[in-house]
């Protein structure tokens, strides 16, 4: 692509993003999902107005990094720590029951792949995908029923923040795992070597920027020096360490999550991200999905991803709940409640794609599963509170 064709499809990309998000949310649909079908209308597949290109994937690549450093920004550590061993179990639950359901569900339909084959990894992905846990529908539906306070409600954002923090390091140590020179003690190794040092080097840097905004408190260096940590840890991340550049994008924005003038930083992120990366990202997700791949196989292969996505995050979540005395019925409701995806089961299928764990067509059941859990969790929450089990 001549570098004067990025302003005419960047243009129709923002055009027909916001005109796709603002149907969606019409439609009470999240409006990263217009997002992404507004990639799939001026995308190759149907109008072939856009296709992808080198620019375009630099730029959603940084899209992703802003969302997963924004992320970061927004986690409470407080909240972590407050959280306990409830939430904690709930969300290893949240994590290992979906991963598992999600290796049986490829494997059982594709055929069982030997330990190391690409079709080994890709089962394992689908499974990666399926940990991927957004709050943020099931927040609002609390919020509006008035039980956003309550134990199951607390209960589930905590275990969603904790269960997005083990997500991340899953996903670190699979794609480490796909590289054939590495073995699963140098993967764990590195891994740990990355977050030890993040947490070391992270107090150091926490505190120059608790002086910076001490001196310098809601200057526009403060978000830039942000913006440079988030960067700079994304490339330490990969470049050294081999794990994904989103973690540390999200190990940026916890190291700055407690500083005053984390507020601050992200809504300059958000704005940035929001303003042009975010919806380049998204339909960049949609200019690689051909519908036409969509055959009568796979359609089956994507409802069936969909309700073993949904079922796990209940079985799991609910079933520990239920082992920590919660009572049957809110037991469900944290299960329910766990079960929402959103943009960040998109960010880790798109690293899959980047590695080479999966393929783009696999985009059709996350862009599905996201679009019926959205749907249907606050349907079933509602209907679940119907009948008061707890003030």
């Amino acid at each position: 692509m001549e570098t004067i064709e990025i302003f005419k499809s960047l243009a129709i990309i923002l055009v027909s993003a916001k005109l796709c998000g603002l149907l969606a949310a019409k439609l009470k649909a999240p409006q990263v999902v217009g997002e992404i079908v507004a990639g799939l209308l001026i995308g190759p597949g149907i109008l072939g107005i856009v296709g992808p290109s080198e620019l375009i994937n630099g730029m959603a690549e940084i899209g992703v990094v802003l969302l997963m450093f924004f992320a970061g920004l927004e986690t409470s550590l407080r909240d972590l720590i407050k959280t306990g061993w409830k939430a904690l179990l709930i969300a290893c639950a949240g994590v290992f029951v979906p991963l598992v359901g999600g290796y049986l569900l490829y494997s059982a339909y594709y055929g069982f792949a030997p330990v190391n084959s690409n079709e080994f990894y890709t089962a394992v992905f689908i499974g990666v995908i399926m940990t991927a846990t957004s709050v943020s529908i099931t927040v609002a539906s609390l919020s509006e029923l008035g039980y956003l306070k309550s134990e199951t409600g607390t209960t589930i954002m905590s275990a969603a923040i904790i269960d997005d923090v083990i997500g991340i390091i899953v996903l670190t140590f699979v794609v480490g795992m796909k590289d054939p020179e590495t073995n699963p003690v140098s993967v764990v190794t590195s891994t740990g070597l990355f977050f030890v040092g993040a947490a070391v080097v992270g107090i150091i840097i926490y505190k120059i920027f608790k002086v910076l905004d001490a001196h310098y408190p809601h200057t526009r260096r403060i978000p830039i020096f942000g913006f440079v940590l988030a960067f700079a840890l994304s490339y330490i991340a990969e470049r050294y360490f081999g794990i994904a550049d989103i973690t540390g994008a999200y190990v940026a924005g916890i190291i700055l999550c407690s500083i005053d003038d984390s507020e601050y930083i992200a809504r300059k992120v958000d704005v940035s991200s929001y303003m042009l990366f975010a919806p380049v990202f998204f339909c960049s997700i949609g200019l690689k999905t051909s519908i036409g791949e969509l055959d009568g196989s796979l359609l089956v292969f994507c409802i069936l991803f969909v309700i073993v996505a949904l079922v796990s995050k209940i079985i799991g979540c609910g079933f520990v709940s239920r082992l920590l005395k919660f009572n049957k019925k809110d037991s469900l409701k944290i299960g329910v409640g766990m079960m929402t995806r959103g943009e960040v089961a998109l960010i880790v299928a798109q690293k899959g794609l980047s590695v080479g764990m999966i393929e783009s067509r696999y985009f059709t059941a996350v862009i599905l599963l996201i679009l019926v859990s959205s749907v249907a969790t606050p349907v079933v929450l509602k209907l679940l509170y119907r009948t008061k089990s707890e003030a």
